[in-house]
């Protein structure tokens, strides 16, 4: 269920713990601990379960008992950065001030420009936010700068910005400074942690696509010079429908794990590399297995299938990584795109000719 309701119909959630009054209406109080609910809320959004719909109703929220000096953080209505956000404030007062990013993470939603200005702007009038707080700041995530224009928020709002830390764990220790970050605090990491949690939703977006290309190859393995066969769905089918299932698993997990030291700056390259080091060391291992083994031809093929699957499933991860722009991903598909599909047409063409002139087995 997509929850963007307003008004009293927020307090309905498990999370709200009653109001705090205000200048400008009751205002909907969060618990700053998050529950075993939140939390497999957040284990199930991790696996692509309920992904799009996982969202808070934009607008103002109070953790603790805030008044007119306490801090205003701004956030995405994606709960899972609501509740990172809420969850490093236990024993604080402060308000909370969502925007409407189409329940998208604040820095996706900076890029695509449902974190921005605008919708600032819009919000802050739209909560009588001057009439709650006597000072005149914004609290706003550091990832979240690339939508916001500062000076416009401050012109159209009377409102100015403070940038807050990358993390939300080091807020705490941001706001007791007074609102100054250390360079530490500034520094945008993509550690093995942050990697990993990104293959869940990668497993579970693309694996239903995988088995589909896995349950093909194992169909048409049965073609071949004398007609169709179940010698040839077990000879090429089912080593062929392994292959590809290895190299979805192969890419999805070990791609962002391994991104730091995978050669070459294009993701697009780096998925290459990884799928030419599975290339080279399992299909020799099939090719060598006598009841299950591929001809030449099909061996031909899968060289250039798999790094061409792998190569296109790693610069998927383009776009949650911090090491390219938007600008750097268009660039980077307009060249590598049409190479992935010529390698993997040309691979599946030699794989369909390895059925009819290699018979589906070596000889």
């Amino acid at each position: 269920m997509t929850v963007i309701e307003s008004g009293r119909e927020r307090l309905a959630f498990p999370w709200t713990d009653g109001v705090v009054s205000t200048a400008a209406g009751d205002v909907p109080r969060v618990r700053a601990a998050l529950s075993a609910r939140d939390r497999l809320g957040t284990m199930r959004a991790r696996w692509g379960i309920g992904r799009m719909n996982y969202q808070v109703a934009p607008g103002l929220y109070a953790v603790g008992t805030p008044d007119g000096r306490s801090p205003v953080l701004v956030s995405a209505n994606y709960k899972m950065s609501f509740d990172v956000l809420r969850g490093v404030l236990p024993g604080r007062d402060a308000w909370i001030l969502v925007l409407d990013t189409r329940g998208i993470n604040v820095w996706c939603a900076a890029g695509k420009g449902t974190f921005g200005t605008d919708e600032i702007v819009r919000r802050v009038k739209e909560v009588g936010l001057e009439l709650i707080v006597s000072h005149r700041t914004l609290v706003v995530p550091q990832l979240g700068a690339p939508g916001v224009s500062a000076p416009d928020v401050r012109k159209r709002s009377g409102f100015r910005v403070e940038y807050g830390p990358v993390r939300a764990q080091d807020l705490p220790a941001f706001l007791d400074a007074g609102m100054k970050a250390s360079p530490d605090m500034r520094q945008v990491r993509f550690g093995a942690r942050d990697r990993a949690v990104l293959i869940p939703v990668e497993l579970m977006n693309g694996g239903k696509f995988a088995l589909l290309a896995a349950a093909v190859f194992l169909l048409l393995g049965g073609l071949g010079p004398h007609g169709y066969s179940t010698a040839g769905v077990r000879a090429a089918g089912l080593p062929s429908g392994a292959l590809i299932l290895a190299a979805f698993l192969w890419s999805a997990v070990l791609g962002p794990l391994l991104l730091p030291w995978l050669p070459g700056r294009a993701f697009a390259v780096k998925g290459a590399v990884l799928g030419a080091v599975l290339a080279a060391g399992l299909v020799p291992v099939l090719r060598s297995m006598p009841a299950q083994a591929l001809s030449p031809i099909h061996v031909a093929g899968w060289v250039l299938i798999i790094p061409a699957v792998a190569s296109f499933l790693v610069m998927g991860f383009t776009g949650s990584s911090t090491y390219t722009s938007l600008s750097g991903v268009l660039q980077e598909m307009r060249y590598a795109l049409p190479v992935q599909i010529a390698a993997g047409a040309i691979g599946v063409g030699l794989w369909v000719v390895g059925l009819f002139v290699g018979g589906g087995t070596a000889s």
